[in-house]
């Protein structure tokens, strides 16, 4: 319990600087539910006086009293004072709706900002160990539930602790001892709220991990829709599905359940009460000892401490699933980011001479990656080949500073990348990769994308190098067609073409390319290699190479098995050794006859 109890401590902690600057909004909204519960909790001591006003004259007229009549004039006087009463009430919680209102949701909008600022500075490891639908579920779902949560529950909260001790003082003044009588609920509905609260949290907490599930099975089903009708998996995927839903009804229905079953609970103990009260009540009229309109207003204050405590225990739900997300966003914000650099040096003219010096590289404890020792000229072309899950992506992930080697390291320039600050790092390098990234967005913003502060004849140009300036100029809008979300609406190949410009826009000193042209025609292939040759002209080039016949003018090629560089040169050299390199090429060469 005490571990439970730090963890949402620190939690709490760390939502206080999102707090903090709206801090007087809040204090605002708890002075107007201050008013609001004065008013709510003497408008049944000034009912009550007009009941026994009522009592009395009845009484007097019944007993032909001289001159007995009703009070009218009083009446009035009651009922100006309740109506004054009642619209300092209502402006008073509007007060409160609109501040509250205004202040959580400008403090959602910069906990918001600050997950989008913090997923910025994680490193790639972190992506790699979480669904992409459950981190987005975490922005999403986790922070509308802590929203509606603090919207719907603190005000709640608080009204309710101010409401349980006015109508406590309240009725201490009107009968001890029914008062007395009356705080029996206080401990009892603490006893039921405990004892189902504890057994309820665990589901909340599963509840919310099961829809972080159900939204990265989403975000996978639809990112892979076509593959799996391809591969008419569709009762796969359906099954996968039903079963993290399954998962998901099943705890939000016990979760939902146990929490709901307080209310019924502490509203029969309340009853039970509110049944002694009235006996009690009943016998004090008669004895004279208590006024008719006492015993009513009292009975509305039991209503006014059943209220709060049926209140928490009806947003019990809520609380815990706030909690829940409450913990699951202090996940996020408690990730280790990218260790900023010490003592950085910024690279001034960069050449992109690439040495890896005896390189080795493991996840999670196991080495994947070797002894890699290569030293790479500027300008030159270096293909990598090798076997699926050889390393070849790896490589380059390293060089990019995705991930930080074991040992050994990797310099440009002569200088440590992990002395060169990584913003300036990421700067240098350009990348046309097999998998095309393009946004929803015009082809202009998304070639515009490579350098953001380049000209409009500056992107023209970069597209008509990369050959693709003619296909933009056919299309209905041009430059300004906008690429729709799943970027389905433009072919493969004329994606890795506007991935080439934007490329070329950069004007990087190192480049990166994966080969994407064995899925396209001839014609296209021809305008890839062509575009592919110019991003490349006067540049050190990193080729991950597919197709071996592609590459045989490389300046260098790195042949990577099982993470070891076991051989390395250029294509004429490496069929000479009549290695594991010539093993590849010959193997190819005869599926292709």
């Amino acid at each position: 319990m005490n571990k439970k109890w730090q963890v949402l401590k620190n939690s709490l902690q760390q939502m206080a600087p999102f707090f903090l600057p709206y801090k007087w909004g809040f204090v605002i909204a708890l002075l107007m539910i201050v008013v609001t519960c004065f008013s709510l909790s003497i408008s049944p001591m000034i009912e009550g006086m007009m009941t026994s006003l009522l009592m009395e004259n009845a009484m007097d007229m019944l007993h032909h009293i001289p001159g007995a009549h009703v009070e009218y004039d009083r009446v009035m006087e009651i009922i100006v004072m309740l109506l004054g009463i009642y619209l300092l009430k209502t402006v008073s919680q509007s007060i409160t709706i609109v501040t509250l209102t205004n202040s959580i949701q400008k403090m959602m909008h910069d906990l918001r900002n600050a997950l989008q600022e913090k997923i910025r500075k994680l490193p790639v490891s972190y992506f790699d160990q979480h669904q992409y639908g459950d981190i987005l579920s975490r922005i999403t779902n986790d922070v509308d539930t802590l929203s509606n949560a603090l919207q719907q529950t603190l005000t709640e909260m608080m009204r309710g602790l101010l409401m349980l001790m006015l109508a406590i003082f309240m009725m201490f003044r009107i009968h001890v001892l029914m008062t007395c009588i009356v705080l029996l609920i206080i401990p009892a509905a603490l006893l039921i709220t405990r004892f189902i609260v504890k057994r309820s949290q665990k589901k909340f907490q599963a509840q919310q991990d099961a829809l972080g599930n159900l939204n990265g099975a989403i975000t996978e089903i639809y990112g892979g829709y076509r593959e799996i009708l391809l591969f008419n998996k569709q009762k796969d995927a359906i099954e996968k599905f039903k079963n993290i839903n399954q998962t998901l009804y099943h705890n939000a229905f016990q979760a939902q359940f146990m929490s709901s079953i307080i209310s019924p609970c502490v509203s029969l103990v309340t009853y039970m009460i509110i049944g002694t009260i009235g006996f009690i009540g009943s016998l004090s009229v008669l004895n004279g000892t208590l006024l008719v309109g006492e015993l009513q207003a009292f009975v509305r204050y039991i209503w006014q401490v059943n209220d709060p405590v049926s209140q928490v225990s009806n947003l019990s739900s809520q609380i815990q699933a706030a909690f829940a997300a409450l913990h699951r966003i202090s996940d996020i914000l408690n990730e280790s980011e990218e260790k900023p650099v010490e003592n950085p040096r910024v690279l001034t003219n960069a050449k992109g001479h690439v040495e890896f010096k005896h390189l080795c590289f493991g996840y999670h404890e196991k080495e994947v990656l070797h002894d890699i020792d290569v030293n790479i000229q500027s300008g030159q072309m270096v293909a990598i080949v090798g076997p699926t899950g050889s390393g070849k992506t790896t490589l380059i992930s390293l060089l990019l500073r995705f991930y930080d080697v074991t040992s050994g390291s990797i310099c440009i320039d002569g200088v440590d990348i992990r002395q060169i600050p990584r913003e300036q790092l990421r700067s240098m390098f350009g990348m046309v990769l097999q998998d095309t990234w393009l946004f929803h967005g015009s082809i202009y913003e998304n070639i515009h994308y490579g350098r953001l502060d380049a000209r409009k004849d500056e992107v023209i140009e970069a597209a008509r190098q990369a050959n693709v300036d003619h296909f933009i100029r056919t299309l209905p809008d041009g430059y300004d067609m906008i690429v729709n979300e799943e970027a389905n609406n433009i072919s493969q190949g004329e994606k890795q073409l506007l991935t080439i410009a934007r490329a070329m826009l950069k004007d990087p000193q190192i480049m990166i390319l994966d080969e994407a042209t064995s899925s396209v025609d001839t014609r296209l292939e021809k305008r890839l290699q062509d575009a592919m040759q110019r991003v490349m002209k006067g540049r050190t080039n990193f080729v991950i190479a597919h197709r071996l016949s592609t590459i045989k003018n490389a300046d260098l090629i790195l042949v990577i098995k099982d993470g070891y560089l076991v051989e390395q040169g250029t294509h004429e050299e490496l069929l000479e050794k009549n290695g594991f390199y010539s093993q590849l090429y010959n193997a190819q060469f005869q599926e292709m006859s």
